[in-house]
């Protein structure tokens, strides 16, 4: 259990942070700002804040890290659900580009081009150590943003990845989604496993991403043939 000493401290540290990166602004009446604006510079905050203490942190030491009271963060966000309901909006589904999905789909690209391209992308956009700690914190304390995200979001990514890389390497994908999913998240997972190693356990590899990323990508396309039977329609072309 965290002292309360090195959480405030911790949390001064971090509002300090803020202060620092961003020049002061004023609302229109003064030193007053809108309730909307509040709340924008609150959820700034409580994304960077519940990535460092994990989403049991208590609201009042969040308050103070924003250099507010507790009542006027419960003017903005009736309760903490709430509040961690829009910082799941915006700091876990946010990062995510819709247009991801379109790119990995379109077949005038080679399937391994494709991959490559969407998850370096992924890597530095979504894969990021605030992501990370968020949703490795969400998962700990059994509040729903993980299972969320995966069945919103990452279902539909791995449906999509099984479906193009099976379609160009010639193989029939299974028919029982589940295990379309697991055969997914045999590459989703070794690159999310990467950014956890790299973000989160200080992994110092020099290797970069790039490279490990498209081993990941080749060893995933060159097992299908292996683990899959082919297709019985003709016409299907591997791309090497």
């Amino acid at each position: 259990m965290r002292s309360p000493t090195v959480m405030k401290a911790k949390s001064e540290a971090l509002a300090d942070r803020r202060r620092n990166k961003k020049p002061k602004r004023r609302g229109k009446n003064g030193g007053r700002i809108s309730l909307h604006e509040r709340r924008e510079r609150i959820l700034d905050m409580a994304g960077e804040f519940f990535a460092e203490y994990g989403l049991t942190a208590q609201t009042r030491a969040l308050a103070e890290a924003c250099g507010i009271s507790q009542r006027l963060l419960y003017r903005c966000f009736p309760s903490k659900g709430a509040l961690i309901q829009e910082v799941y909006r915006r700091d876990i589904a946010g990062p995510f580009n819709a247009t991801w999905l379109a790119r990995l789909e379109d077949r005038s690209r080679p399937v391994s081009e494709r991959l490559n391209e969407f998850y370096r992308e992924y890597y530095d956009t979504v894969l990021v150590r605030r992501w990370l700690r968020l949703f490795l914190y969400a998962s700990l304390a059994e509040i729903d943003m993980a299972p969320t995200y995966i069945a919103e979001v990452i279902m539909r990514m791995l449906e999509v990845i099984v479906a193009e890389a099976c379609a160009e390497r010639g193989v029939e994908p299974p028919a029982d989604p589940a295990r379309r999913h697991e055969l997914g998240w045999m590459l989703h997972g070794a690159v999310s496993h990467l950014a956890i190693r790299r973000h989160i356990y200080g992994n110092t590899n020099p290797t970069a991403v790039d490279e490990v990323l498209a081993m990941q990508v080749k060893l995933f396309l060159a097992g299908l043939a292996e683990a899959l039977p082919a297709r019985s329609r003709q016409g299907s072309q591997v791309v090497d």
